[in-house]
């Protein structure tokens, strides 16, 4: 068993297609299914299942799949330690964000960042808040920034740091009939066309449970995954949203009203110990301190 047969079932596993992880992985089908062979020979079992139209795991695919990348990374953190004891901070850094993230200035960061660790390779995505978390405790992801219900914090591991907390308010179109409101009630939102993200989501969560607080049944009409989404949407008059104040006051031509005893949304940053080198680095250089306890 070596790296690149590891590298390669982990691909195949990914991509659900020997086609798609050859291109991936930058070889010919041919070469990528021998290694593949060899790897379940030596394992004594077989890791795909193989039909004309697709590919999938086998249970025992399926238990090889997390150790597989645990050692991946334990390689690369290897690598990384060595070369950091050099005296150069190497390796690669990933960091996953909610889309609504206004506490910070990721992009500036990352990039001054780079600037005084130029041998770092950033990574840096967009997810859920779910998601981002279990990437967190699955060590696929070094840092994230993910927004909370406050009764969710429990959702979080030991290392975190609380960065804002900050009220939801309704986005409008200036058409809208509630454009002019100096606040509206949860009540009013409920009998208006609604767009949120989907459902057990954590920013969906978060008014589910501030309108079950208050007795208030709702009918959400759209559902979508980003906030460009939700702004596309308002802009339309097609639907008024709920977003964090942060994030209303960064769309330009619309209209934020604030909510009667409506929700509060929580943003943190979050890792899972041990950290790397270069991850390490990143939270000393950005500011973000220690561990909330």
């Amino acid at each position: 068993m070596n790296l690149k047969q590891i590298r390669y079932a982990l691909a195949v596993a990914e991509e659900q297609s020997f086609t798609r992880a050859a291109q991936r992985c930058h070889t010919v089908q041919s070469a990528l299914s021998h290694q593949i062979a060899k790897l379940e020979e030596e394992l004594g079992c077989a890791l795909f299942e193989r039909t004309s139209r697709r590919v999938s795991l086998t249970s025992a695919g399926r238990a090889f799949i997390l150790p597989a990348q645990r050692l991946l990374s334990a390689r690369q953190t290897l690598v990384d330690e060595v070369v950091s004891a050099s005296g150069t901070l190497s390796g690669t850094l990933t960091i996953g964000t909610i889309s609504t993230l206004n506490a910070i200035d990721l992009t500036e960061k990352a990039a001054a960042f780079h600037r005084h660790h130029p041998a770092v390779n950033i990574r840096l995505y967009v997810g859920i808040s779910e998601l981002l978390l279990e990437n967190i405790r699955q060590q696929q992801t070094d840092v994230a920034f993910v927004g909370l219900w406050p009764g969710d914090k429990d959702m979080l591991p030991v290392s975190h740091r609380l960065l804002s907390d900050e009220p939801l308010v309704a986005l409008v179109s200036p058409r809208h009939a509630l454009a002019g409101s100096r606040q509206v009630t949860l009540q009013a939102l409920a009998e208006v066309p609604l767009v949120d993200f989907y459902s057990g989501t954590g920013a969906r969560r978060q008014t589910d449970r501030a309108f079950q607080a208050a007795g208030v049944r709702r009918h959400v009409s759209f559902e979508i995954d980003h906030i460009e989404w939700l702004e596309n949407l308002v802009r339309s008059g097609l639907a008024t949203g709920i977003v964090p104040v942060s994030t209303a006051l960064r769309l330009s031509g619309l209209v934020a009203v604030p909510i009667k005893d409506g929700p509060r949304r929580q943003v943190y940053c979050a890792w899972q110990q041990p950290l790397s080198r270069a991850a390490e680095r990143f939270l000393q250089f950005s500011g973000l301190g220690p561990a909330e306890a």
